[in-house]
């Protein structure tokens, strides 16, 4: 039995479909019932904020998928999880966390690393996916007035190489269903790293519409990130953390989806192909 928590995200759906095509046995969790009856197949209701109701979801020998996201709590819930998954008797968790998670760093890096501390200690088999930035948060990044559009950062000149989260749900399905012989921590990104400036061109050549990227200081970030809404300090360390990210410790590609899953990760051009639809 595969559980996977989080089912409903971007990630979690594309991995519930992949393993129902392979016939591989899987329980989604899920906080509405109506997520599950949108998977359909087997599913529980559960909340992070109450790990005992995931309890039910867990088999003895089951391999668990854990992914959530990021809020106040997530540390702690996340442990929590871990333990009862440790106490059932749980074979595996493939952690989904992110590229550089250490403790005390900024936002999720440090969220991420004090549970991947947790899921190293725990005595569990556990394998973690570090990936870069989702190709799908250009969807809600990329903004259309008329016929243009326009994405902000604070990334600089730096290059990322940002993956398809279905990329993603495609090696956790690998590792969730095959024989994993250790423990490792694996990362994963695009087959490319692009400057936010090539990925606005891609967009604009693919779209037929012209799409440009504006760089701002952190400063005028965070500015403009508390004008949308985020508190002033969390507006001020992801603005940090974009300038981090584009210092060029993100400009490297693996090729581990390629080597997972026999196939290369999807390219930039091809994904926004794709999805023209949801852009326009």
């Amino acid at each position: 039995m595969i559980v996977v928590t989080g089912a409903s995200g971007q990630i979690g759906r594309s991995l519930i479909e992949q393993l129902d095509r392979s016939g591989a046995p899987r329980r989604a969790v899920v906080r509405q019932h109506r997520h599950g009856a949108e998977l359909g197949g087997d599913y529980v209701l559960g909340d992070f904020g109450e790990p005992e109701s995931i309890r039910r979801a867990l088999v003895p020998g089951a391999r668990l998928l854990l992914n959530g996201a990021l809020g106040p709590d997530f540390v702690a819930q996340q442990r929590a999880l871990i333990d009862l998954a440790a106490e059932v008797g749980i074979a595996h968790v493939v952690k989904v966390s992110v590229r550089d998670a250490a403790r005390g760093g900024l936002l999720g890096l440090g969220m991420h690393g004090e549970v991947e501390a947790h899921l190293k200690d725990s005595g569990l088999g556990w394998s973690i996916l570090q990936p870069v930035g989702f190709m799908q948060n250009l969807f809600t990044e990329v903004a259309f007035d008329g016929d243009q559009g326009r994405f902000h950062g604070s990334y600089g000149p730096g290059r990322v190489g940002y993956i398809d989260a279905r990329d993603i749900a495609a090696v956790a399905a690998v590792l969730l269903t095959g024989t994993v012989e250790r423990n490792g921590t694996l990362v994963l990104t695009g087959p490319d790293a692009p400057t936010h400036e090539e990925i606005a061109e891609t967009l604009t050549r693919t779209l037929d519409r012209p799409v440009r990227y504006v760089d701002l200081t952190v400063p005028a970030m965070a500015e403009r990130l508390r004008v949308a809404g985020l508190p002033a300090a969390a507006a001020d360390d992801l603005a940090d953390l974009m300038r981090l990210v584009g210092d060029g410790r993100w400009a490297s590609t693996t090729t581990t989806v390629r080597d997972l899953t026999g196939r290369p990760a999807r390219t930039l051009a091809d994904f926004v192909a794709e999805h023209a639809g949801r852009f326009r």
